[in-house]
């Protein structure tokens, strides 16, 4: 069972998440065909659920990682064309842009920073709930 001060934590992490969702609809929303079943953005009441993203982030302990504990960033299309490298990495590039930006905004109190850890993405650094 979480706590409430580390769901708190995660419900404003969240809110980045979903800002950055809206961004990123408002570039590529109409650019790729949706998965057949996938609602249309704004169509659910979680961003997560609707549109052509599903963007957020898993807390990791950090066994085997130069960087501990943190949140991996996971970055899903929801959309059934076939997108080339180029396109996820673009895409990427923007939500690690879009995060370093507004990590600071929204805990101004934490030094949080965005590190490639192998293949994955992470934010790292002050996770402390006060």
């Amino acid at each position: 069972m979480r706590g409430k001060k580390v769901k708190e934590w995660e419900l404003k992490l969240k809110s980045v998440f979903d800002d950055i969702d809206a961004e990123l609809e408002k570039r590529y929303g109409g650019k790729y065909r949706l998965r057949p079943r996938r609602p249309k953005a704004g169509k659910t009441t979680n961003p997560e659920s609707s549109g052509l993203f599903n963007i957020g982030a898993v807390f990791t302990p950090g066994y085997g990682s130069k960087y501990g504990r943190g949140y991996i960033v996971r970055i899903h299309m929801m959309t059934s064309t076939h997108l080339p490298r180029k396109v996820h990495k673009k895409i990427q590039c923007e939500v690690v842009k879009l995060l370093k930006a507004q990590l600071p905004v929204t805990f101004p109190d934490n030094k949080l920073e965005v590190k490639r850890d192998g293949n994955i993405f992470k934010i790292v650094g002050d996770l402390s709930l006060d």
